[in-house]
């Protein structure tokens, strides 16, 4: 079915042309051309930019799907909304209006693009798992007033496959309060209730675990010291995201929080309480990861509670516990995922910005040989205090690091997923998708923690903002830009294990060398991505002989 778009935009001298996903359109600033070309394996989404310049003038936008024979490859385009940033995160940022918000779009809803905010469409192609390789064609037109410009769109769909569920593990946190607040919900309404799944299917579709949700812990009573706990509650919550029913790509929760409650009250009520989560996930045949997050950051004086916490857990055990922390000798044995900040793997000359700093081998090296290594960002990434630091030196330590901020180059919003494979991490962290809220009007401004993002990776879509249409999550740029990164892993992961590692190894260091060496040429991502899928085709075509099946030209 054909999307026809109505986008009330700006025109200028100078026509519209496909961008760079890796291009952040901001106003006064015409983008470079590219090709309508897109690669993607089966189990891969990729997008492009379209850019219309102003000035202003009725405009319409026909996405018609791709086709290769009787197949076709569907084109979801939505509209990149803007929103204003007034202080910088570092001086890699600026003031002003930066796109973030990706807009839903819809034959009888008029979008305004004011001459300060750039008409641009985000085009994404899906390719399920089941579709057939080949090379798909069709065009985008658009409607200028009385005139059209056809432009040619092509994409190949390669005969590799990447898995629905991210190989990496990672735990992004997501509140049912945060989002029932953002929308002027009650949380307690089963409104607000399919909305938090709304937003977990959203993120999964996005290759990220959620962690937190409702947050509700199993009502439990106690039996001769055992739990009795009553999963019906949580199973209708999660269970969908553990068996790989929610989506239709079969996606699975990579990891699993295990949550405490307050009617445990004695150490060994909160350890039957715990092994009665881990009992009752091997019962169901979840494969996710069970963790306890144990007290976040702590400091020296919260170590008698990390030491306790972990005592208790692995009283249970089978479930990790998880400690947000730099190598502390302190804590060392407390920890069955060690998860330090992204600066504390990276040495680098100038001020310190984690106290404890070495590589993922020397980390390894001094921790026990079951503990697993996860990292996570912070303001560390950025200057936890909001715009260019007066100190030079410091202002060098805190750029250049791979970054979920909105206004920061969108290369820098992907690395972690090559930057994962680079470093050999476990897994990835990260506090919050939906922080600002509870604390702000995101539309107006997504700072916090002396950053323009974080925590905050999707935006509340109110029937108000959506001009009457139902309550649904908006996604964001650098939620895509995150999801390619680790589709990026994807491809590094299944090139070494096709027998290439050096290869994988040789393409993750062109990208990004250190956490706080990453590429910001959108030209070397391509290049890399290209690079890789032609090792990947030749391989996967080799390995496929082999084993005498039908390879697909």
């Amino acid at each position: 079915m054909a999307a026809a778009l109505f986008l009330a935009a700006v025109l200028a001298a100078g026509a519209p042309h496909f961008v760079s996903p890796l291009v952040k359109v901001r106003p006064g600033k015409a983008p470079a051309h590219v090709s309508g070309e897109l690669s993607l394996a089966r189990g891969e989404c990729e997008g492009l930019q379209l850019y219309v310049p102003p000035p202003a003038e009725e405009v319409w936008v026909e996405a018609q799907p791709l086709r290769s024979g009787q197949d076709t490859l569907a084109v979801t385009p939505f509209q990149v909304g803007y929103v204003p940033v007034t202080t910088p995160s570092n001086a890699m940022g600026a003031t002003g209006a930066w796109p973030d918000p990706l807009l839903p779009l819809s034959r009888d809803r008029a979008l305004r693009s004011r001459p300060e905010r750039p008409a641009v469409l985000y085009l994404e192609l899906c390719a399920p798992e089941r579709q057939k390789p080949g090379r798909y064609q069709g065009t985008v037109r658009v409607y200028l007033g009385t005139r059209a410009k056809e432009l040619p769109l092509r994409a190949t769909v390669h005969p590799f496959a990447l898995p629905a569920t991210s190989s990496l593990p990672n735990s992004f946190g997501v509140s049912l309060h945060s989002i029932a607040k953002g929308h002027g919900l009650d949380a307690s309404t089963p409104e607000a209730r399919a909305l938090l799944h709304a937003y977990v299917r959203e993120l999964l579709a996005h290759r990220v675990t959620p962690h937190g949700m409702s947050m509700e812990a199993p009502p439990v009573r106690f039996e001769s010291g055992r739990a009795r706990v009553d999963f019906r509650a949580y199973d209708e919550e999660v269970g969908p995201y553990l068996d790989g029913t929610a989506l239709p790509s079969g996606a699975r929760f990579t990891t699993l929080d295990v949550r405490d409650s307050k009617e445990a009250r004695t150490d060994e009520e909160k350890a039957a309480y715990y092994r009665a989560f881990r009992e009752h996930a091997l019962e169901k045949g979840w494969r996710a990861q069970l963790f306890f997050y144990a007290k976040d950051e702590p400091r020296p004086e919260d170590v008698p509670l990390v030491l306790q916490q972990a005592a208790r857990v692995r009283r249970a055990g089978g479930i990790s516990v998880l400690v947000t922390s730099p190598l502390e000798e302190s804590l060392r044995e407390a920890a069955d995922i060690l998860t330090p900040p992204l600066n504390c793997f990276f040495p680098r000359a100038g001020p310190p910005t984690c106290r404890n700093p070495m590589s993922t081998a020397s980390l390894r090296g001094r921790l026990p040989s079951a503990t697993r290594v996860f990292w996570y960002q912070s303001c560390l990434a950025h200057g936890c205090t909001g715009g260019p630091a007066a100190d030079p030196a410091v202002e060098r330590a805190f750029s250049g690091w791979a970054s979920y901020m909105v206004d920061h180059p969108a290369p820098l919003n992907r690395a972690m997923g090559p930057l994962a494979w680079r470093a050999q991490v476990d897994g990835e962290l990260y506090f919050d998708t939906v922080h600002a809220f509870g604390t702000q009007d995101p539309w107006e401004g997504v700072f916090a923690f002396g950053g323009n993002g974080d925590g905050t990776l999707l935006y509340p879509g109110t029937p108000a903002r959506l001009k009457g249409a139902a309550h649904q999550p908006v996604v964001s740029l650098r939620l895509k830009h995150l999801r390619d990164g680790l589709e990026d892993y994807e491809y590094l992961r299944l090139l070494a294990e096709l027998g290439d590692r050096a290869g994988a190894d040789a393409l993750a260091a062109r990208l990004a060398p250190t956490g706080f060496q990453v590429s910001q040429d959108p030209v070397v991502w391509t290049q890399v991505r290209a690079e890789a899928t032609r090792r990947l085709n030749a391989r996967w075509r080799a390995t496929e002989s082999r084993r005498g099946a039908p390879v697909p030209k």
